[in-house]
């Protein structure tokens, strides 16, 4: 079987990116029912767009509604799913039973994805699942690759899906507690406040109503106690396809289009080089927290990213390209750039990587500047490639 690249779209801008940096499907979430409530996500007629879209070149839907649901939520979700099936949604991603007793009286043949928070950590859990009629299990990040190997040799005919590459969540499979706890934001009901993110500090208690709070600190940069780092599993795909996972899934619906077409673009190279591209370097591009292979290959104490909440990428998004003709490209500016700069190109043609000088910037036909400072200002730059509309310039730190 094809391995699958399965690529986040937190709105319809970023379901293009995905897919024209090289994602086979995408995982998209309606107004109701999904884990990321903040993202933009999709009104239902841009479901129905973003379905005909995405099969009309070849490509796969896959919508969340993988909230824990309460009795309220049933018959909405009921109608959902009617509309999910109706609308030719490739599969809905679900964590909860009740959810899927609702799918399955209300539609025929819309396929069910079970959620990684479902917390598939062993064989009889997926096959259990398997039986009740799912065609994919979206296995807990907890697994090793034996674990992962095991389960496909129990359950040969249900499709994995296994995180590659994005946040980790400091709780099992998921399922936090926290964000509720701290700011009532409950994040089994799609609206998680991050607080594993934050810097913690400790209350100092000798008696005296004036102590204060003092900072919790790790080497001195402060204390980020549950923040875990990013997951990176680029170095071992040939592995996880061995292990019998069928679908690599990037995490990261809320992050911006240039993260995702970074991460995509890298995967995706990896992938049609038969997994002999290393992508290690260009995977530092984007932000990122330091990286793990988390539970691949066994127990794993160092998981913890205790330095910061978020590291910063080793390049700089600087534009879209939107069209290209006779030797100069159309941008449109998302992050300051100037006459003299050395931007490089991130695409997913032979145009990748390669390097040019901006000598030139116009905005419009004949109106000079040297500082292109105006955010989604479009400017005409000159360049040496020809460059196609959703490529990306960025530019080395």
């Amino acid at each position: 079987m094809k391995v699958e690249l399965l690529a986040p779209a937190g709105n319809f801008e970023k379901l293009k990116t995905a897919f024209y940096f090289g994602a086979d499907a995408a995982y998209v979430g309606g107004k109701d029912f999904s884990l990321r409530s903040f993202a933009d996500n999709f009104t239902r007629g841009e479901l129905e767009e973003a379905v005909k879209y995405a099969h009309g070149i070849g490509k796969k839907i896959y919508v969340t509604a993988n909230i824990f649901a309460k009795n309220k939520d049933l018959p909405l979700l009921e109608d959902y799913f009617a509309f999910l099936e109706s609308a030719g949604a490739d599969a809905a991603i679900v964590s909860d039973s009740g959810a899927v007793y609702a799918a399955k009286k209300s539609t025929k043949k819309l396929q069910l994805h079970i959620s990684t928070q479902a917390n598939l950590t062993n064989k009889y859990a997926v096959k259990f699942w398997y039986e009740q009629g799912a065609s994919r299990a979206v296995l807990a990040r907890e697994l090793s690759l034996d674990e992962i190997a095991e389960i496909h040799a129990c359950v040969p005919d249900m499709e994995l899906e296994a995180f590659v590459h994005g946040a980790m969540c400091i709780s099992y499979s998921g399922r936090c507690l926290l964000s509720d706890y701290l700011a009532h934001r409950p994040s089994n009901r799609g609206e998680c406040v991050q607080a594993c993110r934050w810097n913690y500090s400790i209350r100092k208690n000798d008696g005296h109503s004036d102590s204060g709070w003092l900072d919790l600190q790790e080497d001195g940069h402060g204390a980020y106690v549950l923040n875990s780092k990013d997951l990176n599993m680029s170095a071992h795909l040939e592995d996880m396809a061995r292990a019998g996972v069928c679908s690599f899934k990037i995490e990261g619906r809320m992050k911006s289009e240039y993260y995702l077409a970074t991460v995509i673009n890298a995967y995706r190279r990896c992938i049609d080089s038969g997994y002999g591209e290393t992508v290690g370097r260009e995977l530092l591009t984007a932000a990122h927290r330091d990286y793990t292979t988390a539970y691949a290959f066994g127990e794993n104490a160092q998981t913890v990213n205790y330095s910061d909440s978020q590291a910063k990428g080793d390049c700089e998004y600087i534009a879209n390209v939107l069209d290209c003709n006779d030797g100069f490209i159309t941008v449109e500016m998302r992050g300051r750039f100037k006459v003299g700069d050395e931007l490089e190109v991130l695409s997913p043609s032979e145009n990748f990587a390669k390097r040019f000088v901006v000598e030139l910037a116009y905005i419009g036909a004949d109106e000079q500047v040297s500082d292109c400072k105006l955010v989604q200002q479009k400017y005409r730059i000159p360049c040496p490639y020809k460059l196609d509309k959703g490529d990306i310039l960025r530019r080395r730190k």
